[in-house]
């Protein structure tokens, strides 16, 4: 009934109750009892339980005298503790006024009255906002308090520093005690501020007496004018340059008065110059104001002119005449000494004309050699693709004569005519090499590439010549990564094997491989040929160079002339090791890519895989030249197919509605008539069809942004002249392994 909790005043009257409620009830107990034992027992424990609450009584009202007296006490060493300290002290509960000394209560006598507890302390800082002693505030009342009910219990201190009428400075100091009280600090801090400003200004007087000490020890002239032309400092020299008298720059004195004294004594002979209407002009404009003027005396001086952050004016007189009287001297001697190289220049002059017409013929060849050179690349590099359009359909046209006069007495004749077209296609080949080499900055993009693909891809390529030859071909696999430009490095590797296989004779072998020298790979060609005198290694890679033991009729001498400007510009190293009539070894040392581990090692067979079924398939071929779409046609229609020959998208698209279903695979050329091209009609023939139909793209770009985009956008890329060797177990593997399935195409939702 009673909570211990509870204040103790709140328990005694709640006992006293009790207590009066027991006693009625014994009362009532005694006058209606029926058996007196009973009531006196009940008496008895009555009084029991009375006397134990008046003991509980007694002491819970001791306990409330004594804390009474300890809060009382508290409060009176609060109390003399606060009006012993020497500033002013007031503490804040729950935001109102507790208690304060007389310090703070007398400290703005206009308000002191208004400062009685139970004050808010937002009101406490208006009425000393509103006080008539209080002068200026460093801060803001508000602001400040703000701040302090933000901070942390006990956190820092916010200052604010007052004024008082009578030059008397105050620091206050806020800070939270608790959650609910603020404690509020004045601090008295007249002797510093005072003190702080005698120095400041003992300090500005001092600076003043060494800046004019400075000023005297100048050798220039200088003298400073206020914002309203009155002299403020100068110096002697300033006055004794100029020929001032005393009075003239008295402090106090006007700089139009000086201007004046100036132009009416002709101490200036270009007086007339400083009209005041001119200086002010150029300083306002400018800010400075530089002349080399003569005084009447004859010195020359130097007069510098700049405004002042304050809006002054700083002038500046230097003597130079000693300076100038050098300068003319130094003058007429350039003078002579410039007559003197005319004359000698007007004999160098004849000696230079010769040489210049020298110059002018040699400048003259050149601009016309580099022009030939230039004409000569552009035409190389905007004829490929007319060069190798006739070289593809007359390779597709020999392909397909070749196995149709297989046994027969023509099948030699065909033999013939495909080795020579081979040998006008390798020629094509390295033309167009020398070609985009010469422009190999735009050409070039190096990146991680498989040293191991690069390898199967001329061994599958020259595995039939060296079966002809009668020459073994040998490849060890190695799939480590190097930096290279997979193009160049292609043709590299190709030139090198053509090269051994060509100088091998019957029963020789050939054998390519890779080893590991540190952070760097070197491809190695092995040959058991003819061999390199050591005189002829140094000329090989020279272009139409070949060694003195090469048979006539072997080629032009170009191949290793590319392989080595192509490596010169990829930064690999070439080298060669030979010995008449033992073999060579080429080699090609590359830098190894980073981070790039080498993949799972593909072997090479004996024999490259040739695909011998009937090709039962639906090709769409599109194709802008009549002749190779006629040799792609014929060619395709002898492996079994079914060919729709297009000219154009819009044909192709045509082919599709009539068929009423989509093809096995496109073969589609790049350049086609009127702007089209071949990546665009295969996704037009897609979007038709309505399924990612396999494609192969057939150009004469060999760029590798060509090859990007086929990644990107799903189809193969194969370069003119077209190897057969390749085409068709590139279609057989398309066509088996991505043969669309339904479903969207590409970019379709």
């Amino acid at each position: 009934m009673i909570d211990p909790d509870e204040p103790l005043d709140i328990q005694l009257a709640r006992q006293a109750k009790i207590i009066d409620a027991l006693m009625r009830r014994a009362n009532r107990q005694h006058e209606v009892g029926s058996s007196a034992y009973g009531a006196f027992q009940s008496a008895i424990a009555l009084q029991g339980q009375i006397w134990a609450k008046t003991r509980d009584l007694e002491r819970t009202t001791d306990e409330l005298r004594h804390a009474r007296d300890d809060t009382q006490r508290m409060r009176k060493n609060l109390a003399d503790a606060m009006a012993a300290m020497d500033g002013g002290v007031a503490l804040f509960t729950a935001g109102r006024l507790e208690v304060c000394n007389d310090i703070f209560q007398a400290l703005l006598p206009d308000i002191s009255e208004r400062l009685q507890p139970g004050l808010e302390i937002d009101a406490c800082f208006a009425a000393m906002s509103d006080s008539l002693y209080l002068v200026t505030v460093e801060g803001n009342f508000d602001t400040a308090l703000a701040q302090a009910r933000r901070g942390r219990v006990g956190a820092s201190v916010v200052s604010l520093v007052i004024e008082l009428v009578g030059d008397r400075w105050y620091q206050i100091n806020l800070q939270r005690t608790s959650a609910e009280n603020m404690v509020l600090l004045l601090t008295e801090i007249t002797t510093i501020v005072r003190r702080n400003r005698s120095e400041k200004e003992s300090l500005i007087d001092r600076q003043a007496d060494y800046l004019q000490a400075v000023f005297e020890n100048m050798t220039s002239g200088v003298c400073t004018f206020s914002p309203e032309g009155e002299v403020m400092m100068y110096n002697q020299q300033f006055r004794q340059l100029l020929g001032l008298p005393y009075t003239m720059l008295q402090q106090g004195s006007d700089l139009h008065r000086m201007l004046d004294f100036v132009a009416q004594h002709a101490l200036i002979t270009e007086a007339e110059d400083f009209d005041i209407g001119y200086w002010l002009d150029r300083l306002e404009r400018q800010g400075r104001l530089r002349r080399r003027v003569r005084h009447a005396t004859g010195r020359m001086l130097d007069l510098h002119a700049h405004r002042l952050p304050d809006g002054g004016v700083l002038l500046e007189l230097k003597d130079v005449t000693l300076e100038t009287r050098a300068t003319v001297m130094l003058e007429n001697r350039v003078a002579e000494r410039t007559t003197e190289l005319t004359h000698a220049n007007a004999q160098l002059r004849q000696q230079f004309a010769e040489m210049a017409r020298v110059e002018e013929e040699l400048r003259v060849a050149k601009e016309r050699a580099e022009a030939a050179v230039s004409s000569k690349t552009r035409f190389l590099a905007a004829a490929s693709h007319d060069l190798l359009q006739p070289i593809n359909a007359a390779k597709l046209l020999i392909a397909t004569l070749k196995d149709s006069a297989a046994e027969t007495r023509f099948a030699p004749m065909v033999d013939r005519l495909d080795g020579s077209f081979s040998s006008i296609e390798q020629l094509l080949h390295s033309l167009l090499d020398i070609s985009r080499l010469e422009s190999a900055d735009r050409s070039l993009t190096p990146s991680d590439v498989c040293l191991g693909t690069l390898m199967r891809s001329v061994w599958e390529d020259q595995t039939p010549v060296a079966q002809r030859k009668g020459v073994q071909l040998d490849v060890v696999p190695s799939m480590v990564f190097v930096r290279s430009d997979p193009v160049y490095l292609l043709r590299s590797i190709q030139n090198l094997v053509v090269n051994a296989l060509q100088y091998t004779p019957e029963g020789g072998r050939v054998l390519v491989g890779c080893r590991r020298k540190g952070g760097a790979v070197e491809l190695q060609v092995w040959d058991t040929g003819i061999g390199i005198s050591r005189k002829d290694q140094k000329r090989i890679f020279e272009e139409f160079a070949r060694a003195d033991n090469v048979p006539l009729g072997s080629g032009v001498g170009l191949g290793l002339s590319i392989v080595d400007r192509t490596c010169r510009h990829l930064g690999h190293k070439v080298r060669v090791r030979s010995k008449p009539g033992i073999g060579s070894v080429f080699s090609v040392e590359m830098e190894a890519a980073a981070g790039r581990h080498a993949a799972p090692q593909q072997g090479c067979e004996q024999t490259p895989a040739v695909v011998e079924a009937e090709m039962d398939y639906i090709i769409l071929v599109i194709e802008n030249d009549p002749d190779v779409l006629y040799a792609f046609t014929r060619k395709l229609e002898q492996w079994g197919a079914s060919v729709f020959a297009a000219c154009s998208a819009v044909e192709a698209l045509t082919h599709v509605r009539d068929m009423g279903m989509a093809p096995d695979i496109l073969l589609a050329d790049y350049q086609l008539d009127d702007g089209e091209t071949g990546d665009r009609a295969i996704a037009a023939v897609r979007a038709e069809c309505g399924v990612q139909v396999p494609a192969i793209m057939i150009t004469a770009d060999r760029s590798n942004d060509l090859l990007k985009r086929g990644a990107r956008e799903g189809f193969s890329v194969l370069t003119k002249p077209v190897q057969l060797s390749r085409l068709r177990p590139l279609i057989e593997w398309k066509v088996r392994w991505q043969a669309p399935e339904d479903g969207p195409v590409d970019g379709e939702q």
